[in-house]
């Protein structure tokens, strides 16, 4: 496992990955974890990285548009809403040795 370094390391080789690789990684490193909570999260922060992306009327978290959020977790590795969970991959996968 590469160290995290404040010169370079791990974070900066995490950077060069597509959002998608990101994606997958720490989709896996969350299977291979059992880590809810990190599902949570990105469940959570899928609302805002839709804002983020220009997609402002997704920006509401609503518990009762479940269906369309589990639809949307899905697809949470695929473009401009990856690319906006960028840095939640990157921290996740940094902090968790991924």
């Amino acid at each position: 496992m590469a160290d995290v370094t404040p010169e370079g390391g791990k974070q900066d080789d995490l950077s060069t990955l597509s959002s998608k690789e990101l994606h997958d990684r720490a989709m896996e490193l969350a299977r291979e974890r059992h880590d809810v909570g990190f599902l949570w999260d990105l469940l959570r922060a899928i609302p805002a990285a839709a804002a983020a992306a220009g997609e402002v009327g997704r920006a509401e978290f609503d518990l009762f548009h479940g269906l369309s959020l589990l639809r949307e977790f899905t697809h949470a590795g695929e473009g401009e809403v990856a690319d906006a969970l960028r840095p939640f991959y990157i921290d996740y996968l940094t902090e968790h040795g991924g």
